[in-house]
């Protein structure tokens, strides 16, 4: 059994669809189609249930797929160790990040891990389901290091550190009813509309429980996935906002929101069932050192 089937395998059962995977792992179809087969014939079962219209993992693919991970990244981190004793740190490092992260100076970190590390191959990115996205993407082990923006209750399956602790404000257009309040309590915001992250980002998720904690769920009208566009849509009057205070917002009436246990907490994360890598452990061991810029400020 070779590392390039298990890696086919796992980039098909993650698309489900060999087209797909082929085009992930810079290969032709008929080259990981083939590649399957031999896998499946050395294992002397079948690893798809393909058809015209879809691919789906059998059952012995569902239990092979855990393992052909884990076979994997025992591989890549073996590879890791022999090139860090040899001519220093190499490998990859996967961070996932949030589109809006306040004061917390993300690329001066990695500027300050690339220029200690230049051998290690850094991949940024962040997910169109939010925090909800790149917890999975950590668990799923796409991803070694991850900036998340969920409650506790939500982080299950990963190790974390908690950065900081945001309150959250209300955003009002001008002349609404509420704009001289010095501050807001949300019933005081029940049955507004509102502009707001979509479903999956951190905010959105706490916010959302929250209201429904009162009885009161919302209608969201206008979801858009950068913080720094929300003010301008309240503004045009569609609809009231309640976001964390990041010092990204202007241009609209911003009053603080006075509801005990609402923050937005900030969490750095890592996948819980095996120590991080050395990439990612020493990207941790600089995030503790306190080397970069973060202002995130803290609610007790």
């Amino acid at each position: 059994m070779e590392t390039r089937q298990l890696e086919c395998f796992v980039a098909v059962a993650e698309e489900l669809s060999f087209t797909r995977a082929a085009r992930r792992l810079f290969a032709v179809q008929s080259t990981v189609s083939a590649t399957i087969q031999a896998l499946e014939g050395e294992l002397g079962v079948k690893l798809f249930d393909r058809s015209t219209r879809r691919v789906a993992l059998s059952p012995a693919g569902l239990v092979f797929l855990p393992e052909a991970k884990s076979a994997l990244e025992a591989v890549d981190r073996a590879r890791e160790v022999v090139a860090d004793a040899s001519a220093g740190l190499r490998g990859s490092l996967r961070v996932g990040t949030l589109t809006s992260v306040g004061d917390l100076d993300l690329p001066d970190l990695l500027g300050a891990f690339h220029r200690r590390y230049p051998l290690v191959e850094l991949h940024v990115t962040v997910s169109i389901t939010g925090s909800t996205g790149l917890a999975e993407d950590l668990r799923q082990g796409r991803l070694d290091v991850a900036l998340l923006g969920l409650p506790e209750s939500d982080l299950a399956g990963l190790d974390t550190k908690l950065v900081g602790s945001v309150p959250f404000v209300a955003l009002l257009p001008d002349g609404h009813r509420l704009g001289d309040r010095r501050s807001l309590s949300l019933p005081d915001l029940a049955g507004e509309s509102f502009v707001d992250n979509p479903r999956g980002f951190g905010n959105r998720v706490a916010l959302d429980r929250a209201f429904e904690a009162i009885g009161a769920p919302r209608r969201v009208v206008v979801e858009v996935a950068d913080l720094r566009a929300v003010p301008a849509y309240v503004a045009a009057g569609l609809g009231v906002a309640v976001v964390p205070d990041l010092r990204l917002l202007s241009g609209v009436r911003t009053i603080p929101v006075d509801e005990p246990g609402l923050t937005w907490p900030l969490t750095i994360a890592t996948r819980g069932e095996r120590p991080p890598g050395p990439a990612a452990r020493l990207l941790l061991e600089l995030i503790d050192g306190g080397e970069f810029s973060i202002a995130i400020p803290v609610r007790a």
